[in-house]
């Protein structure tokens, strides 16, 4: 070979080219019986500079010395012969020696070995749950060597699959209907897709329930086009086994057009927006927004903003009706009754002075935090306050039924945001911006203010989120509605209205003035039972759920029950200690001394718990309760 051949050959080509030569030699050499000659001396040298080179070449950089240091896999790495710690050569030609070669093997056999009794224990214990009693079958998850596994036991009733569907189950339900929650709850347990449609939502779809079933009875189950009727003709289905051959008829039939169809979001009911009317009073206060001096000024060493005297007021109408001043005092008497204008400071309805101020509802310095307020008042005939209540409650009871666990205790907030039901909730909620709610009774009054509550709590945790430690407190007072002429915030309503104006934990100051006229509502008596129909959102708190003027009562005891019973008190009978509700310490200005606690919350116990708590009462000895910690993490 020629030196200019030999210069386009690489290092490592070239040292392989000679440790071949040198390896041919020996063993020519070693089979003759003879020793290496000169010349075969100068090959391996040649070989061994070569080799040298290579190493040079081909080295890794370590980290410097103040860094961690990593450590060669053992085989494939190998300290240079210099000594020198800062370069490991990288050995290509090196292969498994076949101790290694059998210590993968033996790895290889460990798993396999491992994996196959992880599976034959795993398999023993759910053979065992499916033999076992009930108290076995009620297991859901076991541990094994650190492995933690869950098991999932099919329903008995689950009969199979029913494949993919291609036909379409519907139903009309309404809300709070029993029926319908059993039909809802068997669809859900089966696995089965349905569309619900509630007429209590879709007021607008009750004539074509009429028209298909020849009444409004709820459920009306559909198969397709085909009516099966309610709930006792689907249990006859089920018992008859005809259920399982009509699912396997819609698993390969199409929905045809005749079938009730699937509500479509964004549409509002059209009769619904044809009983709205304008307010009689409308085209007045029109005018009177255009033609008023708006403006900040000084009073009572207080600046007001967007603000207008009442006797600027009174000329604008004179001049718009040709009217008498005492008319238009009049007519601005109506305004503030019908809540579209109102005092700065909430001193007085009307009055014809130049040193008395008025703002329109709109421009409340409140108004920015008020999420039933969209830019400008509703300006709609005002619907009586149990007309709106009645219709707020059925649009959150369906929101319950359809987004919400079985016993209501944990919400899908990001499927109730974005749903229909809830859409229409925002926008029948600005119907309260001018409600009449002075007229309502004691018990309808707490029916609404508890609703509301509940509902405002819904819309906060979905519109600004789960508040943290520190900004909790603007939670409960800075989320308003407008309802009324009024803003209220979710401690107004609690602290001010349903406990009678007493001051919220940790507060010094009551929720309502002196002058506050919204005091006319507030409860003539604390209820304690309130707080058990309460929910802030958090999973120690009540249950979400809304109540009827006609059994507030009666439901609200109802609340306090299933809440005492699933955690809120436990008795803890050895050591002498009743765990309670960290509510009722909060708030024991509205329940008592802790002994009159105890007496008062054995009317709301099961009877175990209530023979329990009554044996440490009664024997004499010391009982002490412990309160819970409160768990603010929201209930999703």
């Amino acid at each position: 070979m020629g030196q200019e051949e030999l210069s386009d050959v690489s290092p490592l080509s070239e040292t392989d080219h000679m440790a071949a030569n040198l390896h041919k030699s020996n063993d020519k050499d070693n089979g003759a019986g003879n020793s290496p000659r000169s010349g075969d001396l100068c090959v391996k040298n040649a070989a061994d500079e070569a080799g040298d080179k290579v190493s040079k070449l081909e080295t890794l950089l370590r980290p410097p010395s103040h860094f961690p240091q990593p450590e060669a896999p053992a085989g494939l790495m190998r300290s240079p012969s210099s000594g020198d710690e800062n370069y490991l050569p990288l050995d290509r030609s090196m292969s498994l020696t076949s101790s290694t070669a059998m210590d993968m093997a033996s790895f290889g056999k460990f798993i396999r070995d491992r994996g196959n009794s992880f599976s034959a224990a795993i398999v023993k214990r759910i053979s065992s749950l499916k033999e076992g009693d009930d108290a076995v079958k009620s297991v859901t998850e076991f541990h094994l060597s650190g492995l933690k596994v869950i098991v999932r036991l099919k329903d008995e009733e689950d009969d199979g699959d029913y494949g993919d569907i291609k036909g379409r189950i519907s139903f009309f339900s309404r809300s709070g209907c029993r029926d319908c929650g059993a039909v809802r709850s068997f669809f859900r347990s089966k696995g089965l897709p349905f569309v619900e449609i509630n007429v209590d939502v879709f007021t607008e779809r009750e004539k074509e329930l009429v028209d298909r079933t020849g009444g409004v009875a709820v459920p009306a189950i559909f198969f397709n086009e085909r009516l099966v009727g309610g709930l006792v003709a689907l249990n006859s289905l089920r018992n008859s086994g005809e259920f399982e051959r009509r699912m396997r008829e819609m698993a390969g039939k199409r929905c045809p057009e005749s079938a009730p169809r699937v509500p479509v979001y964004g549409f509002d009911d059209e009769d619904e927006a044809k009983e709205r009317r304008e307010d009689a009073m409308v085209g007045v206060i029109r005018v009177l927004r255009q033609r008023l001096p708006i403006q900040d000024r000084i009073t009572k060493m207080k600046l007001v903003k967007n603000c207008f005297a009442g006797a600027d007021m009174v000329e604008v109408l004179i001049n718009h009706l040709d009217c008498s001043r005492q008319k238009a005092v009049e007519i601005g008497k109506e305004l503030a009754r019908r809540y579209f204008i109102h005092h700065v400071f909430r001193d007085n309805d009307f009055e014809d002075s130049n040193n008395q101020f008025y703002r329109f509802l709109e421009h409340d310095p409140s108004i920015s935090k008020c999420f039933n307020f969209r830019i400008t008042t509703n300006d709609d005939q005002p619907k009586p306050a149990l007309a709106v209540s009645h219709r707020l409650t059925k649009l959150m009871s369906a929101i319950l039924e359809a987004y919400a666990s079985e016993d209501h205790s944990h919400l899908d907030y990001n499927r109730i945001g974005s749903s229909e039901e809830f859409r229409r909730y925002t926008n029948v909620v600005q119907d309260l911006q001018r409600v009449d709610i002075f007229s309502l009774s004691t018990d309808e009054r707490t029916a609404f203010f508890l609703n509301l509550y509940n509902a405002m709590v819904i819309h906060a945790n979905i519109r600004i989120g789960r508040p943290g430690t520190i900004d909790r407190r603007s939670f409960f007072n800075d989320f308003l509605y407008i309802v009324g002429g009024y803003p209220y915030s979710l401690s107004a309503i609690k602290d001010g209205i349903l406990r009678s104006n007493r001051r919220s934990p940790y507060s010094f100051v009551k929720p309502l003035s002196s002058s506050d006229r919204r005091l006319e509502l507030v409860l003539p008596k604390v209820n304690p039972l309130i707080h058990f129909g309460l929910c802030n959102g958090a999973r120690s708190s009540p249950r979400m759920r809304f109540f009827s003027a006609q059994g507030v009562e009666v439901e609200l005891r109802h609340a306090a029950r299933e809440f005492f019973s699933n955690g809120g008190l436990e008795v803890d009978l050895e050591k002498r200690v009743v765990h309670l509700t960290r509510i009722i310490k909060w708030y024991s200005a509205d329940f008592g001394q802790d002994k009159d606690i105890l007496q008062w919350v054995l009317g709301y116990l099961d009877a175990n718990k209530t023979g329990l708590l009554t044996h440490l009462l009664n024997d004499g000895g010391p009982v002490n309760i412990v309160y819970q910690n409160f768990d603010w993490s929201l209930n999703s």
